[in-house]
């Protein structure tokens, strides 16, 4: 049985791009291009006639630009949107933003758009997760989540906590981590798939809304208690027991950062004294790693499918017997509160 076609709208003011973008899109037979828009109002307009499933859109247009375009097809238009980004500082601040307005995630226009497939098929899942979340619930018996080793509320004995995010992650994570104190008693490391950029952009964003403080993490910095350690997109980072280390990937993994490099390391450093935090994300990066973990003695937090925006890295930590709590995204800072005792 045939599976109906991923409708895209590419949104773009440059022909190049509008040339490039939709052969590239197709190239994949289960998308298909229904059409292109050369500035912001046309895109909004085309969006409400051609009803695509997923709008690909620029920011720097003329007419009017992709922020303003982005505010009006979210509250006008149920289509998810993938926006289209410069690789700059500058850039990558703005793309931030468009995170927060309701992008469901970001393509760096440089190097061919690398991934689009798979950031496109992650647009359409959120939208579909989004349609799920908002429809009646049916009385049904549900899959009890697996027994935790420590009651509700209960205090971990954790000397880190590792915190996994992709799609939807950066809002995620605003979240999460706004809900934490300043004396926060062990270091946070966290691994946000991400390019080069937009990691430091996320960090210094995420400095300004959160008490600890937040840095993007560079090779030797020591893990300190209070800290918030981004993990710089386009490398691999580890922890020993005393600091951070950066180092380029060398075939680990698809993801630079990875979740499962992270944790992997984190577990050799600290043993059963990690506290994992799964969020929001496409694919399952993370959850061999963090189940190891768990089977060792650790603890892990797990996004709710609910308020995921892509039900991916968590739903197969949960699958996988990797976690000991799943709580909604609200319910993840005070959580991590509790558990540290602070």
């Amino acid at each position: 049985m045939s599976h109906p076609l991923i409708r895209v709208l590419v949104v773009d003011d440059s022909p190049f791009m509008r040339g490039v973008l939709p052969p590239k899109i197709e190239s994949d037979p289960r998308f298909k291009v229904v059409g292109t828009a050369v500035d912001g109002r046309d895109a909004v307009e085309k969006t409400l006639a051609l009803k695509p499933d997923v709008v690909t859109l620029d920011i720097d247009m003329p007419v009017m630009n992709g922020l303003d375009a982005l505010r009006e097809i979210v509250r006008l238009s149920p289509a998810s949107v993938v926006m289209l980004s410069a690789r700059t500082e500058q850039g990558a601040a703005i793309t931030l933003e468009a995170l927060a307005l309701g992008a469901v995630d970001f393509i760096p226009k440089s190097r061919g758009v690398d991934r689009i497939h798979e950031k496109l098929l992650a647009a359409v899942e959120a939208k579909a997760q989004k349609t799920r979340a908002s429809a009646p619930k049916p009385v049904v018996a549900l899959r009890p989540a697996p027994p935790s080793r420590a009651a509700a509320g209960a205090r971990i004995n954790a000397k880190i906590c590792v915190i996994g995010s992709s799609t939807g992650g950066p809002q995620a994570l605003q979240t999460v981590l706004s809900q934490l104190p300043e004396t926060l008693p062990v270091p946070v490391v966290v691994a946000q798939h991400m390019p080069p950029n937009f990691t430091k952009a996320l960090a210094q964003r995420l400095n300004d809304l959160c008490k600890p403080a937040v840095v993007e993490a560079e090779d030797g910095m020591a893990l300190t208690r209070g800290k918030i350690y981004i993990s710089p997109g386009g490398m691999q980072t580890r922890v020993t027991p005393t600091e951070i280390r950066i180092s380029a990937d060398h075939g680990e993994s698809l993801y630079k950062p990875s979740v499962d490099v992270l944790a992997e390391s984190a577990r050799g450093a600290f043993g059963k004294n990690v506290l994992g935090v799964m969020l929001t994300g496409m694919g399952g990066d993370g959850a061999a790693e963090m189940t190891k973990l768990h089977k060792l003695g650790g603890f892990n937090i797990s996004q709710d499918q609910a308020s995921c925006v892509v039900y991916g890295m968590p739903r197969t930590l949960f699958e996988m017997g990797g976690a000991d709590e799943v709580l909604p995204l609200d319910q993840i800072g005070p959580r991590i509160r509790t558990a540290l005792g602070c």
